[in-house]
């Protein structure tokens, strides 16, 4: 027993030092914005959606250290409870793209000819579609919200995932031991759970942690030009966006605490994501659509 928690502990250590000082802290600022994410709503000292108008733009007093937005608001309940939209909506994206993707790499690499032809055209048609501005016209045609901007980036987000990881999964395939468990018997279903998938797995999560940043991004953009969440609700891009009178007026601090949560956030899983692509000894990740597509 005692053993086995040296080497569990031995593990952990060469982990964290695989990732550096700045991998860790990264991983730790992640750690405590998921925290927030969770919890965030039952922190707030206040109601994020009270207003008192007499408060408006009035700076930090007790009980309130960030102090109030235009609607005079609690700044700081805000911002604890704008972190569930702000977040929850990029880990969307990213599950829906990452099962989308990796499905498809897997089933082009293991099936080939054909079908590899014929997914590569299909997400080469995709590839001509600019993420943000898909969400856009998607909000547009369904309504604004945080669902169909979701749904929109992880359909444009789809074949960023399925290039890199079909590139892993083709050397995969034609590695010996499939040849081996073929052979055995061994159902195709079968060895591409418990074989392929595991092994790129490494390279799924270091493309995932990067397009978290990229989803973040877009997102808050949306919610900024009013198609993502909707006020009163609390969202860090809604929070940039209506802050901006508060900017003209000398009063920043809305629009900066916001824009600061989420280029803090951002900045993490992007270093984050490099470190994890350099163990993995992964290509580089995938453009951010908007670059790609320019």
């Amino acid at each position: 027993m005692l053993r086995r928690r040296r080497a569990g502990t031995t593990t952990l250590g060469r982990r964290t030092r695989s990732l550096g000082v700045v991998g860790v802290c990264s991983a730790v600022v992640i750690a405590v914005a998921a925290l927030i994410a969770v919890f965030g709503p039952l922190l707030a000292p206040h109601d994020p959606n009270a207003s008192q108008l007499s408060n408006a733009f009035f700076g930090p007093a007790a009980g309130h250290p960030l102090g109030f937005d235009g609607q005079g608001r609690d700044l700081l309940s805000r911002l604890l409870a704008g972190a569930r939209t702000s977040l929850l909506g990029p880990l969307f994206v990213v599950a829906v793209s990452m099962t989308a993707g990796v499905s498809i790499a897997i089933a082009c690499a293991w099936f080939g000819g054909r079908v590899d032809r014929a997914a590569s055209a299909a997400l080469n048609v995709l590839f001509a579609f600019p993420a943000i501005l898909l969400a856009v016209v998607a909000t547009t045609v369904f309504g604004p919200g945080l669902v169909a901007a979701s749904l929109a980036l992880s359909i444009a987000y789809t074949p960023y995932i399925a290039r890199v990881v079909r590139s892993a999964a083709v050397r995969e395939r034609y590695q010996q031991y499939v040849e081996a468990l073929e052979v055995q018997g061994l159902p195709g279903r079968v060895i591409c759970l418990r074989h392929l998938v595991p092994n790129v797995a490494p390279i799924v999560v270091a493309q995932g942690t990067t397009l978290f940043g990229y989803a973040m991004v877009d997102l808050a953009a949306i919610s900024y030009i009013g198609l993502g969440v909707q006020p009163p609700d609390a969202d860090w891009g809604v929070m940039v966006a209506q802050g901006q009178s508060g900017v003209l007026q000398g009063y920043p601090a809305e629009s900066l605490a916001a824009g600061g949560c989420i280029v803090v956030v951002v900045v993490a899983f992007n270093l984050l994501g490099e470190r994890l692509s350099a163990r993995s000894g992964s290509a580089p990740s995938p453009a951010a659509p908007e670059e790609a597509a320019a």
